[in-house]
């Protein structure tokens, strides 16, 4: 017979010392999960298992307990206090259903919890909100209503109160409340329960968890006011832990989200790239430290899972999508110090698996310099980090000095470019780099019509865009608050692989950044935190000092009643900041209290001491080149960031007022091009002079700069890197050649490669840009390609278009500039390109030639041997 009752997930989140865990255990007994109440300050509360928790008196880990209340089963999961491990509360906010935020009625909201309801509100989760320690004394409710009302936002409602007090209350939350107010008088259960999921309201009670106050009264509004969330149809499930169990069996904790998962049933997904798929060996519902077997797990249910190896936090099972990545990050870096003759690999490893078990612990190995680095939230991690390294792998580590994870931005919008072409390989991306609001990370989009890249190209240089973590070209330290927009690109029809994209996608990021740096647009970043001192009114002074002295502010101090203490609030830099507490402790003689809270990044406060201890040279490192390649001559060549925008094949159109030094530079360039003066053909000028009149020409014309219409499928820009150019009408050659005439009728594929090779060849002694075209006009819908084969580019024209037809537009474009001789038994054809500027070659002079060149390249290799 099925369960009737409701199934959900119901998260406890507090500020440290708010009596999260004192709330949890009196929640768990008076449900009657547990026949004991245990405390935190005896070390037997029936959460806190773990010898850390126990001798801290804090909670370290997130843990799972089941109880009924009413008609409800909950999943009720602790979530540690500390600072220190926001990160493994904010992975357990993605499977919550409900949360119950504890605050102190001693202290109120303080700096962490503000950041606990900016994670609520980010992740869109209901809030019951219980204020705890109302037997000591403290404001009193109307004040600590005013003050989350004043410091959180509005909705937060008594409801303790009498139900016409309520209802008056929650009609000014909500407009449907309100509507249901005027015109029934009061307010049902079924009124107020969306109001609830949408997080119009948040229903608080008062009550004092040590001594079971109020406690009954949660429970109760738990059972009452809450839904189960809707399952999906198909089974979905979401990975949010890691741990493993005493005998070192490893645990991968998830929340079915929809279906049902059985014992021994096939899970898959993919880490890093890679597929896996693998077994669930067992089910196990934790209660505490104890759990229980099951053969099955339905929607709003939270199990531990053995027999999974690969499934990381965050992850998306089955029909359930992949969580959002966390928002907390570490701020702090500590090097691991390893003991005399340690295998420094071995503890890598070591660390690693610890890694996938804390969200908030990345291990960063300097294979330069040999050594690991931890990166972490605040001392207390390392404290724990030493202790489960020793406990678990018997391994005594120790750790250098603390160092802060700096950030870079950019002020202002830029465009960066970036082109991979060595031989067989093509591609070419533009950015456009802006800066974002504080605290709203990294933004990827593209805004590329498909006729300039296709889609399938965009949306892997968006791929390769969010695989990586883009470092800044200051110190070297991750980019942050920047959206990249692909704007423009190219992709070669034959020669284009995935591995060009990514490069040219990395090169045109680090690109960007580099040009903004040369104007001064890119921006140092480090953290900062948000500070809650109490201490002595006598000690005040001294703070107000010392916190100037670190660059931080602060509000006006607040004074107790009593007029012995004082409180300031403010902010300032993570890296005065963090060794402060000490201080607060020495000189307030053990009755100062500080808490830190991270509040984000802001600039650098000083940026220059920074960047010269850094000391970080952004052309050296050879991991992130902001450089391209092109190719010429069949050979791959590099063109530094700051010139590599003359030689782009695309142009994106943006930006193109940002651009006044580069054309500058690159103008003397094109004047200095040249054009060769006719050689005389008297028969064939003869002809054109009295079939068109006499030719014209103006000396100077080659000097002066000229507009050109760029056409679509050919970009002249990109032939400019060599002073002669020779254009190939292909068939017209192999119909003329004996020998590629005799092997077309047995294949006109066969000859027309045939021909190829043999351009290479001559290409690569001659060096010059030679394009072999081919006709296209026969195959319907053709849209015309230009393609890279080995050195040479060959071109197939586009429906309705000849041969002829593309030479003579091409001489027109690039013929009063450049050296241009073109390939052809066509006779009207070599008139034409005559009229250009451009020189002809008949075919039987052009197989001549080709032939000498043949026999000196044999000549070079016998000579060599």
């Amino acid at each position: 017979m099925e369960n009737p009752h409701k199934q959900l997930v119901v998260g406890i989140l507090a500020h440290v010392d708010s009596g999260k865990t004192t709330l949890s255990e009196a929640m768990l007994y008076r449900a009657g999960a547990i026949r004991k109440l245990g405390r935190v300050d005896h070390k037997d509360a029936f959460l806190d298992t773990d010898a850390l928790e126990k001798a801290r008196g804090i909670t370290i880990f997130s843990k799972q307990a089941l109880l009924t209340a009413g008609n409800t089963d909950f999943t009720l999961l602790d979530t540690p206090g500390h600072v220190d491990f926001s990160t493994e509360t904010e992975r357990t906010l993605q499977v919550l259903d409900y949360a119950v935020l504890v605050i102190s009625g001693t202290d109120g909201v303080q700096s962490h919890t503000e950041t606990l309801w900016r994670l609520l509100r980010r992740y869109h989760i209901p809030t019951f909100v219980f204020l705890n320690k109302m037997d000591l004394p403290g404001p009193g409710r109307e004040a600590l209503l005013e003050q989350l009302n004043h410091r959180l936002g509005d909705g937060f409602v008594d409801f303790g109160a009498d139900a016409s007090a309520r209802d008056e209350a929650l009609a000014l939350c909500d407009e449907r409340l309100m509507e249901t107010v005027l015109d029934k008088g009061e307010l049902t259960d079924a009124d107020i329960l969306p109001a609830i999921a949408r997080r119009h309201v948040f229903p608080c009670w008062f009550g004092a968890a040590l001594r079971l106050e109020g406690v009954d009264e949660l429970l109760t509004g738990l059972d009452r006011f809450t839904r189960p969330t809707p399952a999906l149809e198909a089974f979905g499930a979401r990975v949010f832990k890691i741990s493993q169990d005493e005998q070192g069996a490893r645990l991968t904790w998830l929340r079915v989200t929809g279906g049902e998962l059985k014992v021994k049933a096939q899970l898959t997904g993919e880490v890093d790239g890679e597929p896996w798929a693998e077994k669930a060996n067992q089910l196990r519902l934790y209660s505490g430290a104890r759990y229980t077997l099951a053969e099955r797990i339905g929607p709003g249910q939270v199990c531990a899972v053995t027999g999974l190896t690969k499934a990381r936090p965050g992850e998306g099972l089955g029909a359930e999508r992949d969580g959002d990545l966390p928002v907390l990050e570490p701020v702090l870096s500590y090097q691991v110090l390893l003991p005399e003759g340690a295998d420094v690999h071995a503890a890598l490893g070591k660390l690693h698996r610890l890694e996938e078990e804390e969200p908030q612990l990345h291990v960063v190995w300097n294979e330069t310099l040999g050594e690991i680095h931890v990166q972490l939230m605040g001392e207390i991690q390392l404290e724990v980090l030493r202790s489960l390294l020793a406990e678990r792998y018997g391994l005594e580590v120790c750790f250098g000095p603390g160092g802060i994870l700096y950030k870079e931005t950019i002020t202002e919008a830029i465009e960066g470019v970036g082109h991979y072409e060595p031989l067989r390989h093509y591609a070419e991306v533009h950015l456009k780099l802006e800066p974002l609001p504080r605290g709203s990370g990294m933004q990827f989009a593209a805004d590329c019509r498909e006729e300039v890249l296709d889609k399938n190209w965009q949306r892997l240089v968006l791929t390769h865009l969010e695989e990586k973590q883009h470092l800044g070209v200051l110190a070297g330290a991750p980019l942050t608050d920047v959206k990249i927009t692909l704007i423009a690109g190219r992709a070669h029809l034959k020669h284009t692989e995935g591995g060009d994209f990514r490069q040219a996608t990395y090169r045109a990021v680090r690109q960007g950044l580099m040009m903004a740096a040369q104007i001064h647009k890119v921006q140092l970043l480090e953290p900062w935190y948000a500070f809650r001192l109490e201490l002595p009114a006598e000690n005040v002074g001294r703070a107000m000092n010392d916190i100037q002295q670190m660059g931080g502010s602060f509000d006006p101090p607040q004074t107790a009643p009593d007029g012995q203490t004082a409180t300031l609030t403010g902010t300032a830099p993570a890296s005065t900041m963090r060794s402060y507490p000490m201080d607060v402790v020495g000189y307030t003689r053990g009755r100062g209290r500080l808490s830190l809270t991270l509040d984000g990044y802001r600039p650098c406060h000083n940026t220059d001491e920074v960047l010269a201890a850094i000391g970080y040279e952004p052309e050296h490192d050879l991991d992130n080149p902001a450089d391209s390649v092109f190719c010429s001559h069949g050979a791959g060549f590099v063109v530094p960031w700051e010139q590599v925008r003359s030689h782009m094949h695309v142009d994106s159109g943006w930006g193109k007022t940002a651009r006044p030094a580069e054309e500058a530079a690159t103008r003397p360039r094109r004047m200095a091009a040249y054009r060769a003066t006719l050689e005389e053909d008297a028969e064939l000028l003869k002809i054109f002079e009295q079939t068109y009149g006499p030719i014209k020409r103006d000396p100077l014309a080659a000097f002066r700069p000229t507009r050109k219409t760029e056409r679509p499928d050919f970009d002249a820009e990109q032939w400019e890197i060599a002073p002669e150019y020779l254009l190939v009408d292909g068939y017209n050659i192999i119909f003329a050649w004996d020998e590629l005439n005799e092997l077309s009728k047995q294949s006109l594929d066969a000859a027309r490669k045939k021909l190829m090779d043999i351009l290479c060849n001559y290409q690569g002694f001659k060096k010059c840009v030679l394009i072999l075209v081919f006709d296209a006009y026969r195959v319907p819908g053709s849209p015309g390609v230009i393609e890279q084969y080995h050195n040479i580019h060959v071109v197939y024209t586009k429906e309705a278009e000849t041969a002829d037809m593309f030479i003579e537009h091409v001489t027109h474009e690039i013929g009063k500039g450049r050296r241009v001789r073109v390939a052809t038994s066509d006779g009207m054809e070599q008139i034409i390109i005559l009229g250009h500027g451009a020189l002809r070659v008949s075919a039987r002079m052009f197989h001549q030639e080709v032939q000498e060149v043949e026999k000196e390249i044999r000549n070079y290799l016998q000579g060599e041997v």
